[in-house]
């Protein structure tokens, strides 16, 4: 992998994590297409970059979330959990973080392999998995109406977008295009949506880094410099993709994206079967 390549696959990365397109499935083809094989070590790297692009740009959200969370530690102690909880709405957005994060641990425990074996397989799968995620936005966008914001959500709505999330490991099926449309499925409204959608991101981002971490050291690339300006490269995407969603979502249609996961899907199906990729 040369400098070039490696500055690609990181702004590929750093677009794709947070744009609803699926980053894994754009990982894939941007490897094919370049002829570059995936990296463990590139790989750590990309997700770090991600999580810190997330994480910064969100970094008064989550200092927030701290704070109250362990103030809310404190309130299981002094036996006033419930009132703290229902006080502060970002004690609750710690907790229903946590609790959205379960269902993505215990798919990712369970069906790891089998996963792992349809990234490595053909890419008709991958493909697919876009034509789902263009048509759940598609849907989604057409049945929200709703209002449900930091003060009004419930362990229910969290769940059911970590339901969404824990889907999204199949490759393909965009994360945050899953747990927005799932979202504004059960009527958060758009800015909340994805707001939850990208601090949601954060454990599973952290969660894929410390996995690929620990073989880091046996598969580092002898050529540091494409990794590293890749690395940046993911985090300044990521962050520019964070803000382009955001403001993008406040004020017109995600139908955009719909679009492009169906042309995409529909791509790299025929050439698939075409044997071009």
């Amino acid at each position: 992998m040369d400098i070039i390549q490696g500055i690609i696959i990181g702004i590929v990365q750093g677009l794709t994590e947070f744009l609803p397109v699926s980053s894994s499935a754009h990982l894939v083809f941007a490897h094919r297409l370049l002829g570059v094989e995936s990296s463990i070590a590139f790989d750590v790297f990309l997700h770090l970059g991600t999580l810190i692009a997330v994480m910064w740009f969100f970094r008064y959200d989550i200092y927030k979330m701290l704070v109250s969370w362990f103030s809310s530690i404190q309130d299981i102690l002094h036996g006033r959990f419930k009132e703290g909880f229902y006080e502060d709405p970002y004690k609750r957005l710690a907790w229903y973080v946590i609790l959205a994060t379960i269902p993505v641990g215990i798919v990712g425990v369970l069906f790891e392999d089998s996963v792992d074996a349809l990234f490595s397989g053909a890419l008709y799968v991958p493909a697919f998995f876009l034509f789902v995620t263009g048509t759940i936005l598609y849907l989604s966008q057409r049945m929200s109406n709703g209002e449900i914001n930091y003060n009004t959500i419930t362990k229910k709505e969290a769940l059911f977008m970590g339901l969404g999330q824990a889907c999204a490991i199949l490759p393909g099926l965009s994360r945050s295009g899953t747990t927005i449309a799932a979202g504004l499925t059960i009527g958060l409204n758009k800015e909340f949506a994805a707001k939850f959608s990208f601090i949601l991101s954060i454990p599973a981002i952290f969660g894929a880094f410390v996995i690929q971490l620990k073989d880091i050291g046996s598969a580092m690339d002898a050529n540091f410099l494409p990794v590293f300006l890749g690395f940046i490269a993911s985090i300044v995407a990521g962050y520019i993709a964070i803000k382009w969603m955001l403001d993008l979502i406040q004020n017109k249609s995600l139908d955009i994206f719909a679009y492009y996961c169906w042309l995409m899907g529909l791509i790299v199906f025929m050439g698939s079967i075409a044997h071009i990729f």
